[in-house]
């Protein structure tokens, strides 16, 4: 347990300094290897940290997997959105950014 509080404040530490290559590395382990309780912060974390670091496959994957978990999950909905707007996936994009918007969440 405590091996997975160091790993998350570790990966919150590099997103912070705006490393997020390493950032999702360190959340992808802690995602994989815990027993799942307790992970929505890191999965929003990865969400992020993916994105920002243009893996963008990997991204649409984890708001997707998140999305399947908890489909009211506005923050995936705009993750989502906006890494299928950089793949120039503008409609589908375009579907889950008013769904966010729906749930009260600014997309721009």
């Amino acid at each position: 347990m405590i091996q997975e509080f160091d790993r998350y404040e570790y990966g919150r530490r590099l997103f912070e300094q705006r490393k997020y290559a390493q950032a999702a590395r360190e959340f992808e382990e802690l995602l994989t290897s815990g027993e799942g309780h307790g992970t929505g912060d890191a999965r929003e974390l990865l969400m992020r940290a993916l994105f920002h670091s243009a893996q963008l496959t990997k991204a649409e994957a984890a708001a997707r997997a998140a999305l399947e978990d908890n489909p009211t999950d506005a923050y995936a909905l705009v993750v989502l959105g906006r890494t299928l707007y950089r793949q120039a996936r503008y409609e589908e994009a375009e579907t889950y950014l008013k769904q966010a918007e729906a749930f009260g969440v600014s997309t721009v």
